[in-house]
């Protein structure tokens, strides 16, 4: 309940109220006035009967809830760069007018990736801009702090409400798609087998086949491969959900052969060198460069060995639904990107319901 005690000094007359109610730390303030400081009593006491109440705001800095979810967090490094920015600061200070600045701060910082491509010419190529930090990274910045934020109002109940809710967030980019045609598909497997390093033309044709991400191929290992059901099995996702990809064509072939020859000490299937102790894979970079090189590819990256075949399951008529669960992901959005590759699809679609209807041909 609430008690009231009135002061009297040199200065003036104050009425301070405290609010004791079980289960709560006690809640006190100081007013000039005597009707506000019953009215005030009246609020807090009704809020904490009502759990509205969020005094614990006040109470817990920012660094002692990211230290309550970094065990759950997904981006250790961008909540590392939040408790540099709000630190010991207390919870209700961080409000959505302070992030939108530490959001347009952000925008306006430099990264280390140039601007403009290089030129050829040292002199000039020196003198190159540097690109500012782009509105969808600074996005999953501000994701990273909206889920510490979120977890302080949902599960520790330190904050009444997310002030990220009420930031706007910057336009994000509808998805670069670069697959490969034909030709330059049978140009990048060839140099891949005319290459050097004998693990790169597995990995590419394994990245291929199954639209698995660059990390998640890399990190295999043989426990998730299953011959008999013709899968690969990934726990550990960018999703964080476990999926199922196929193991299929020159794919289950060439891993067949490996699982030969493997080692019985150690169960990756691409291992670092020995003298790389602490990689958790092989770096097929060097060799990659050099395959794409010969095989005349330009604008092409890794990730775009998932883009093809998330494109060429969309030419053959997967709907989209199937592709992004052989993708991962959890919506069609990402995958809406590949639609107007199977028009032909929705066409004959289209022409099943017309003879359904008996408006057919």
């Amino acid at each position: 309940m609430a008690t009231l005690e009135k002061r009297t000094t040199s200065d003036g007359t104050t009425y301070r109220v405290k609010v004791r109610i079980k289960g709560f730390p006690p809640e006190s303030a100081t007013f000039e006035r005597l009707t506000d400081a019953r009215e005030w009593g009246k609020k807090i006491e009704a809020d904490m009967k009502a759990g509205r109440h969020f005094g614990h705001s006040k109470r817990h800095t920012f660094s002692e809830l990211a230290d309550e979810y970094q065990l759950y967090a997904k981006d250790l490094a961008r909540l590392s760069y939040w408790r540099k920015v709000f630190g010991t600061d207390s919870l209700d200070t961080i409000t959505p007018a302070r992030i939108a600045k530490e959001r347009d701060k952000l925008l306006s910082q430099e990264t280390q990736i140039f601007a403009a491509p290089p030129t050829g010419d040292p002199e000039k190529d020196s003198k190159r801009p540097k690109a500012k930090r782009s509105g969808p990274t600074v996005n999953r910045y501000l994701a990273a702090l909206s889920v510490c934020l979120s977890y302080g109002v949902k599960t520790l109940q330190w904050l009444e409400r997310n002030p990220c809710e009420r930031i706007s967030k910057s336009r994000e980019n509808t998805g670069r798609v670069r697959f490969l045609s034909d030709d330059e598909r049978k140009s990048l497997l060839d140099a891949c087998r005319k290459s050097d390093n004998k693990d790169l033309y597995l990995a590419v044709v394994l990245s291929l086949t199954t639209g698995a991400r660059q990390g998640e191929i890399m990190k295999l290992r043989w426990g998730q491969i299953d011959f008999g059901r013709k899968v690969i099995t990934l726990h550990q996702t960018k999703n964080g959900e476990r999926r199922a990809i196929p193991l299929v064509g020159k794919a289950f072939t060439l891993l067949q052969e490996r699982f030969k020859v493997r080692s019985l000490t150690d169960d990756r299937l691409f291992p670092s060198k020995p003298r790389a102790k602490k990689a958790v894979c092989i770096d097929l970079n060097a060799p990659w460069v050099a395959a794409r090189k010969a095989a005349g590819l330009s604008d092409f990256h890794w990730h775009d060995l998932r883009h093809t075949a998330a494109s060429y399951l969309a030419m053959s008529g997967v709907s989209l639904v199937e592709i992004a669960k052989v993708l991962g992901h959890r919506t069609l959005a990402m995958v809406a990107r590949y639609s107007h590759l199977s028009d032909g699809h929705i066409v004959k679609t289209g022409e099943k319901l017309a003879a359904r209807l008996g408006i057919g041909k």
